[in-house]
């Protein structure tokens, strides 16, 4: 068990800094003994979920280290989710214990009633409402005594959440075995760590930032979550924390490049700086590389199959060869362990160049919880996950995203891919960013929409932006029309939320459901 051993090898290491208040190894297994005692206490027994809702805090950590102690999967709901969607996943896991932040007690606990599974909510950071427990006194009164359990390498370790950015968020959990897998591959991709690492997590841990918190917490290394994401704050603690890692959203780091301060900063302790979600722009590679140095590693992957691969600092080239420019565009290469192949619809393995649904083999999910159907439909003979990803391999092996493969606008009997489209509008010097979506058409069946931010003190009209991308694209891909707005909608993560723009125009529209 990895908190037994690094509490005795590494007790007096800082496992956790939070906001300058430090945990050592020692006492966070302490208060981690405690809270699996209280999850015992409150009936939930080996195999049971514990569900937690809050952002990064110090007992973020403990709380990951008490559901391991206790054998409780842990599944960790996101903040940006709706009340109804949270409740909808604690039904769905069955969870017996809800740890919620205090800040977020008082939309979610109207929801609570009627959940048969639900024993006990633990409140943390803040008051508890009556019939709720409040965490530091429930650990106050727990025994720290460690009762160690036999389960076995098959047992659920975490339920993760698909991001909802296509339909009803899923349920997706490792078992202890495939989540070690999860772990192992960072080392064949990243700088190793070891004791004197220092991991930055400006980013969830209930998502993105889970990435290498295992891996440091094996080797006794510090680990520094942030509340949340401030660019300005961000940079001060990667040079006065002497940070090694981290994990950012590329929308992260496109806002610490805009902070004054970033060029004088001493970040030459940075080895990794691992971000997912989408390539940064070539236009802004040479400024990141000048601030963060050759640190940048661009991972692709997903809940159900991380990491799937990598593009490494030498990849990111800002001047070279065609083959070497276009790469940029690219998602790297399969990780070390992973096997990745191209589908066509009916599961036949396609040629470089042609484009079909990226499956991966390696890294994957255990299965889909509670839906043994859907774990059947996402999964191949070989082992391969479907991810619903669209794309393609070049003849060296490296991975290109075209879009989900939920996404495709079918236009008049033609295929349209929105990433393309978006790709285009991104191209005119006006265009920050842009998102294309299929709306209803009369005639077409469905026709592809632009929602557009704008570049600050630029200005295009949607007929300039139009022509634009008919120019680049052709006139049957074509954007057929364009919005502008002060921003686009995202998850946490830095994923743009399409369907939170495409669903109010199928609303009532039987011949197409949003996120099929």
């Amino acid at each position: 068990m990895i908190i037994r051993r690094s509490a005795r090898m590494y007790a007096g290491n800082v496992a956790v800094w939070f906001e300058g208040r430090e945990q050592t190894y020692a006492q966070m297994f302490d208060r981690a003994c405690r809270l699996a005692n209280v999850f015992r206490a409150a009936g939930a027994g080996p195999g049971d979920p514990v569900a937690m809702l809050g952002d990064n805090a110090a007992e973020t950590v403990e709380q990951a280290a008490a559901c391991a102690l206790g054998a409780h999967p842990r599944a960790t709901l996101y903040t940006y989710h709706s009340s109804t969607v949270n409740r909808y996943l604690l039904e769905l896991t069955g969870a017996r214990v809800f740890l919620v932040q205090a800040k977020y007690i008082e939309a979610v606990a109207p929801l609570l009633e009627g959940l048969p599974h639900l024993k006990t909510v633990i409140v943390y950071g803040g008051p508890a409402p009556a019939g709720m427990l409040d965490y530091e006194s429930a650990l106050a009164g727990a025994s720290s005594e460690d009762v160690p359990l036999e389960v076995g390498d098959d047992h659920p370790h975490i339920i993760r959440f698909s991001s909802g950015t296509t339909g009803k968020p899923k349920g997706i959990y490792h078992s202890i075995a495939d989540w070690r897998k999860y772990n192992a591959e960072w080392r064949w991709s990243t700088p190793l760590v070891t004791e004197r690492s220092r991991y930055l997590v400006p980013t969830s841990l209930a998502h993105l930032g889970v990435a290498f918190l295992w891996s440091m917490l094996t080797v006794g290394a510090r680990i520094v979550p942030m509340p949340s994401f401030d660019a300005a704050r961000t940079l001060e603690l990667l040079e006065s924390l002497r940070i090694t890692h981290a994990v950012a959203a590329p929308v992260m780091i496109r806002e610490m490049l805009k902070d004054p301060t970033a060029r004088g900063r001493d970040l030459s302790a940075l080895e990794c700086l691992m971000y997912a979600g989408s390539p940064i722009a070539a236009s802004t590679l040479g400024l990141a590389i000048e601030i963060f140095g050759k640190a940048l590693y661009q991972m692709y992957g997903q809940s159900e199959t991380a990491p799937v691969s990598m593009l490494l600092p030498h990849q990111h080239v800002t001047s070279g060869t065609d083959a070497q420019m276009r790469r940029l565009r690219s998602v790297g290469r399969p990780t070390a362990n992973v096997i990745v192949t191209i589908r066509g619809e009916e599961g036949e393995v396609l040629p470089p160049g042609e484009i079909g649904e990226i499956a991966a083999r390696g890294c994957t999910m255990t299965g889909i919880w509670g839906d043994a159907k859907a774990t059947a439909a996402r999964t191949l003979a070989d082992g391969s996950i479907l991810t619903r990803d669209m794309g393609y391999l070049d003849e060296d092996g490296f991975i290109y995203l075209v879009d989900r493969k939920d996404d495709m606008i079918v236009s008049g009997g033609y295929n349209v891919w929105p990433t393309e489209l978006e790709e285009a509008l991104q191209r005119h010097p006006a265009v920050a960013e842009a998102c294309v979506f299929g709306v209803p058409d009369e005639k077409w069946g469905e026709t592809p929409k632009a929602v557009v931010v704008l570049r600050p003190g630029a200005s295009a009209s949607a007929a300039e932006l139009m022509a634009h991308v008919r120019e680049i694209v052709g006139s049957v891909k074509k954007v057929t029309s364009v919005d502008f707005a002060p921003a686009l909608p995202r998850t946490a993560t830095g994923k743009v939320l399409r369907n939170s723009l495409k669903d109010p125009w199928w609303a009532g529209h039987a011949g197409r459901i949003a996120g099929s």
